[in-house]
């Protein structure tokens, strides 16, 4: 499989489908035992994680203001969503009064062309995100749009239909959703990133904002916190930083009153005895 040049990654899922498989057979008394267990699944590679800051964040959404895709990946980088889960997205798991978006599902292109809707990657990945009232207007003038080219060609908008799509309303493939993120990127003279790093995006500014990482698992929809803290363990230095520097203001602050109070109250005992003398 390496050979094919398959990923490290993909190889290793692949072992463990089979190590499953084969210690079912183990158990059912099929076989002596599990031969996947003399296999060591090679390691999966690091990706260098890449992403932008507030400013290349503006200048991107300023520049593809007048793009198809600027509520996608406007709400791509306002959510931390999975570009499956943002495909995937009908319209009735959008709540515009109560600001939420519902994760569900998430729609994948398979290799024959068709098209499949998925459970979420985890029982944490089926989750609920509050959307800000920037991506609540975004959205709504979408909507509004969207219903606009409907009627136009005869096909009324429903509660079913995906969010992101063609005209027709047939799914966008994810391909060129990617080539589109990075071509427009790079038109608009903002470093060219994955468009997975949109949701490095996402959570990396939050937990810089001081958000607790807790909240930041929760709209990534990672299966535990400690997911979170490892994948941006980068930021820790300046999350730790941060934290130092509040924890001294907080107790030297309150050090200092009391040093002062104490001082204070010496200078006044001191002034009661001179007084009495």
């Amino acid at each position: 499989m390496l050979n094919d040049r398959l990923s490290a990654r993909t190889v290793r899922y692949h072992h463990v489908i089979l190590h499953v498989a084969l210690q079912s057979a183990v158990k059912w008394g099929l076989v002596p035992r599990n031969v996947a267990d003399a296999v060591d699944p090679p390691r999966p590679g690091h990706t260098e994680m890449h992403t932008w800051n507030e400013n290349e964040i503006a200048q991107f959404l300023d520049g593809i203001k007048d793009s198809q895709y600027y509520t996608l990946f406007y709400t791509a980088l306002f959510t931390g969503m999975r570009r499956s889960e943002l495909l995937g997205l009908t319209w009735q798991d959008i709540n515009l009064l109560y600001s939420v978006i519902s994760v569900n599902r998430g729609l994948h292109h398979l290799s024959d062309g068709s098209y499949v809707f998925t459970e979420p990657k985890s029982a944490k990945s089926k989750r609920t995100i509050a959307l800000p009232p920037s991506a609540i207007l975004v959205l709504k003038s979408h909507y509004d749009n969207q219903k606009l080219e409907r009627d136009m060609v005869g096909k009324p908008l429903s509660d079913t239909d995906l969010v992101f799509s063609t005209i027709e309303g047939k799914p966008l493939r994810p391909n060129t959703i990617t080539r589109a993120w990075q071509t427009l990127a790079a038109r608009y003279g903002v470093k060219v990133i994955r468009f997975h790093d949109a949701r490095h995006t996402h959570a990396s500014i939050m937990l810089k904002q001081g958000i607790h990482p807790k909240i930041v698992q929760e709209r990534l929809g990672h299966s535990s916190i400690a997911v979170t803290l490892d994948t941006y363990s980068h930021v820790a230095p300046g999350l730790q930083e941060s934290a130092a520097k509040r924890f001294d203001e907080v107790l030297s602050s309150r050090y200092n009153k009391r040093t002062e109070s104490t001082r204070d109250q010496s200078v006044t005992n001191l002034a009661d005895s001179t007084l009495r003398e």
